[in-house]
């Protein structure tokens, strides 16, 4: 029994994991990494797989969580606007501002002749206001918060000068761009950072008496408390050189607004007002705040800042224990208003993406109302969209606050959560069941997502979640980025992809079932934390709608192909045993079975997971819905699987009582009559063929490669049972197969053997795959179908005019341009009717495909094709 069980092991062999292993890395290393299409001239960035294993999970995402700055935006900061003792400075106009005015229907000229003679456009500096430049500051009506101000962005940092020291030459070296940017307007504004000490920092400040005059200061900073991702705030404890002591701090405005001290209600409110424009221009805020501190105040709290610093255990949490006993009272000056403009192509990408049926959630810091104008500049909310907002700045959580008892401020927010989710949830669910076309967003800040990720509430934000075409978390930290991430990969059980280029991502990203990492300003730890590397958000279309979808294809055909033809070749041996008796008598020599999955079918396989193309790459990013088919996991179910195996199941039978029932009655050239093995190898050999012949029928583009594969693959059996024969030696092998093939080929029913049962194996495939073709077409049939008569699109590739390749490069672009190098279209024999249903299927409408769109679809084919030559001609 143990003999025949051992028979039955080609089922599945370990060729076919070594195989998928080939093609994956090959994907890898060849097709992705050498993308043109993925590579960012600017930045000299090519398209990285840093892993093999994930190739198909690119073509099934259905959720995309990514990251804001740098991501979506370019990470290339601009001080743009501020805000001062309650009044707003800047004219400029955003991004995010025009794209709202042309939603309202308002046009807005941003005409650059328009700005002022003391308008300034550098790195990290965008900023026009004649009344603040050139020390215009002074005839302000507050001008000792203006100075405040400055000061404060040139002393609150961590930023180290390079370069000559001279406003034209230096250059600011930061942590962040935010940063590099809030130092540059400080010398733009007249207070120019030029040197830093271990214990110093050096301005040169212009204006402050009077007009024309300049003085270079030396500010004492005694103590640095860092910023970081808990505190979201960055303080510095700095000594005038009149021995006056103050503490500067910036940060977040609701972190700042928590440690205000009493009073000018006045001031605090404008300004929130104005933080709240801001984030409605899309800008990046942060509140500037200031204390003066007393020599025996500064004392008592040293010591403990020495105490904290010097600890060995829990060093950073006694460090922020101690902060918080200094960072309080504090006096706002104003806040700060950063440009972050979106990356090229975003919104078209997450169209793109959207229409592909992924739904894309944005996890950022940001403030609730930058994030959500940031949403509508990339298409992932308009004004159609039924936003469900959960914030923390509510009336009644505001009451709490003003309270002041923690204890009841945590139950207030997680009441009005919990009764939130359950109405949104309520609301959500009518609104898809009478609406389904409208499309729903939920918004939801950090604070309030805190307690919805609390397990009483989870499943209530999950459910809402994952009902709503696009997400937008704010004001989240790294932890709560990837939390929210593993909730949806745990609870939905949909593949997901992370998306990021900060250190601050890397936890979302590693969460994820594929993480992908951004080359951007903030370093490599994305990248080396991803799965793929990127320079673009925008080349997400390309790796998930191309190269994704082509290699959950390719991979789900050659997985159901290992399937099929060990089955077919497996089975014949099993109808065997029933002439044996199930003795465990063998039907095919040892060879036979050894070299079936590594000679005689190997290469043809790895050919079709490389190179076979269901659409051009053109076409799957014009009709990114055929991307759905890799969500709903078309191609791998077990009705797919089954129709392999049935065609193996009706091969096999044909393969061995075709061969066996014939061969009964006949004799070699000698007259003897066929044996065993003289049946068996005339079996091994239709299917050999067979199986390799099949295999072109289910390819959607055919290359030279695959003839070259498929003919070298029966070449080699032949040429291996021509030398496996006229050997004999009684060490290894059966004495019977000795000669056994040129006996075969002495006879005329070999030959006829050799055509006829292929045929009569393939004849229920042909037909199979024609009415499938006919009746039931896939989506990408019916788009092949549709541009089968188009040129193909390598022919219509051209290099760019304004091109960033050297020379070398472009000629080994214009190499790989090469039509020998590119498949030619096939398997369009089958006629497809039916572009209605497809049509209304992406639009959510279930058509079934009626008998009259067949003979309406084949009566107009003919006319439909002739005035296409005529226009030709």
């Amino acid at each position: 029994m143990f003999t025949l069980i051992t028979l039955y092991s080609t089922i599945i062999p370990i060729s076919l994991y070594v195989s998928i292993e080939m093609i994956k890395f090959i994907q890898c290393a060849q097709f992705i990494n050498n993308d043109l299409n993925m590579y960012h001239a600017e930045s000299n960035t090519p398209a990285l797989a840093r892993t093999s294993n994930l190739n198909e999970e690119l073509g099934q995402v259905e959720y995309i969580f990514s990251d804001k700055t740098g991501t979506l935006t370019r990470n290339l900061m601009e001080f743009f606007k501020c805000s001062i003792g309650g009044e707003i400075y800047g004219t400029g106009i955003t991004e995010i501002e025009k794209g709202g005015a042309e939603r309202a229907g308002v046009r807005i000229d941003d005409d650059e002749d328009k700005r002022s003679a003391t308008a300034v456009h550098e790195k990290g500096f965008n900023f026009d206001d004649t009344r603040i430049m050139r020390g215009a500051w002074r005839n302000e009506p507050n001008p000792e918060a203006c100075m405040e101000f400055f000061r404060c962005l040139a002393i609150c940092h961590t930023v180290l000068p390079e370069g000559e020291e001279t406003p034209e030459k230096i250059t600011y070296q930061a942590a962040s761009p935010d940063e590099a940017a809030l130092v540059a307007a400080a010398k733009n504004f007249g207070f120019f950072f030029y040197r830093r000490t271990p214990t110093t920092v050096m301005v040169r400040e212009s204006h402050v008496d009077r007009m024309g005059s300049m003085q270079d200061v030396a500010y004492e900073i005694l103590n640095v408390l860092e910023f970081n991702s808990t505190r979201k705030r960055q303080s510095v404890v700095c000594r005038f050189p009149n021995g006056k002591l103050v503490l500067y701090c910036k940060g977040a405005d609701n972190v700042i607004y928590e440690r205000l001290a009493d009073g000018n209600y006045d001031i605090k409110k404008t300004s929130r007002e104005h933080l709240e424009q801001f984030g409605s221009a899309g800008l990046r805020t942060l509140c500037l705040a200031y204390r003066d501190l007393s020599m025996d105040q500064y004392k008592s709290w040293n010591e403990k800042f020495v105490q904290a610093k010097s600890s060995l255990r829990d060093r950073d949490k006694k460090l922020d224990e101690v902060a918080e006993l200094i960072e309080k009272d504090l006096i706002l000056i104003g806040c700060t208003a950063i440009e972050d403009k979106l990356q090229e192509g975003v919104p078209a990408c997450i169209e793109t993406l959207s229409a592909a049926g992924i739904k894309i959630w944005v996890l950022t810091g940001d403030k609730m109302e930058t994030a959500i104008n940031i949403a509508y500049a990339c298409s992932l909310v308009n004004n159609d969209t039924k936003q469900f907002i959960i914030s923390s700045e509510t009336d009644t959580i505001r009451e709490a606050e003003d309270r002041g008892d923690p204890v009841e401020i945590a139950r207030v927010i997680k009441e009005s959560v919990k009764q939130s989710l359950r109405s949104y949830l309520e609301e959500a669910r009518r609104s898809l069941s009478n609406t389904p076309e409208r499309k729903l967003a939920f918004i939801i800040d950090g604070r309030c997502l805190m307690y919805a990720l609390d397990p009483a509430l989870r499943v209530n934000l999950l459910g809402l979640s994952l009902i709503c075409h696009s997400v937008v978390c704010c004001r989240v930290s790294p932890l709560q980025k990837a939390q929210v991430t593993s909730l949806v990969r745990k609870g939905a059980r949909k593949i997901t992809l992370s998306i990021g280029d900060g250190a601050n991502d890397v936890s979302m990203i590693q969460a994820a079932h594929v993480g992908i990492g951004i080359s951007g300003q903030e370093g490599m730890q994305a990248v080396m934390a991803s799965d793929f590397a990127i320079a673009q958000f925008r080349y997400l279309t390309d790796l998930l709608l191309v190269h994704g979808r082509w290699s959950y294809l390719r991979l789900c055909k050659v997985i159901t192909y290992f399937f099929y033809k060990n089955l077919t070749f497996t089975l014949t041996q099993f109808w065997f045993t029933f002439q044996t008796g199930f003795s465990g008598q063998r039907f095919y020599d040892d060879w036979f079975q050894s070299l079936y999955n590594v000679i005689f079918t190997a290469l043809p396989v790895i050919m079709v997971g490389l190179f076979d193309k269901d659409v051009s790459a053109s076409l799957s990013k014009k009709y990114p819905q055929l991307y759905q088919e890799g969500i709903r996991n078309t191609f791998f179910k077990w009705k797919v699987i089954a129709v392999w195996g049935f065609f193996a199941f009706y091969q096999s039978i044909v393969f061995y009582y075709f061969t066996a029932a014939a061969s009964q009655h006949g004799h070699g050239s000698s007259g003897k009559i066929l044996g065993q093995w003289d049946v068996s190898t005339m079996a091994f050999t239709c299917v050999v063929v067979t199986v390799n012949l099949r295999l072109l029928m289910s390819c959607n583009s055919i290359t030279r490669w695959h003839y070259f594969s498929v003919a070298g693959s029966i070449a080699a059996w032949f040429l291996f049972i021509f030398i496996y024969s006229a050997i004999m030696t009684s060490f290894d092998r059966q004495e019977n197969v000795y000669f056994v093939i040129y006996v075969l080929m002495s006879t005329f029913f070999f030959y006829l053997t050799l055509i006829l049962v292929p045929v009569i194996a393939l004849f229920g495939d042909f037909l199979y795959l024609s009415l499938q073709r006919w009746l039931f077409p896939y989506d990408y049939q019916v788009v092949q179908e549709m541009h089968k008569d188009d040129p193909h699109e390598y022919s219509m590739i051209r290099l760019p005019e304004r091109s960033h390749l050297s020379p070398e490069e472009a000629r080994s672009y214009a190499i790989s341009m090469l039509p020998r190098e590119n498949s030619k279209h096939t398997g369009f024999a089958f006629d497809s009717p039916g572009y209605e249903s497809f049509f209304a299927s992406q639009q959510g409408v279930c058509v079934p495909h009626k008998p009259w769109d067949v003979a309406r679809r084949a009566s107009m084919k003919q006319q439909r094709q002739q005035p296409q030559r005529t226009g030709r001609s």
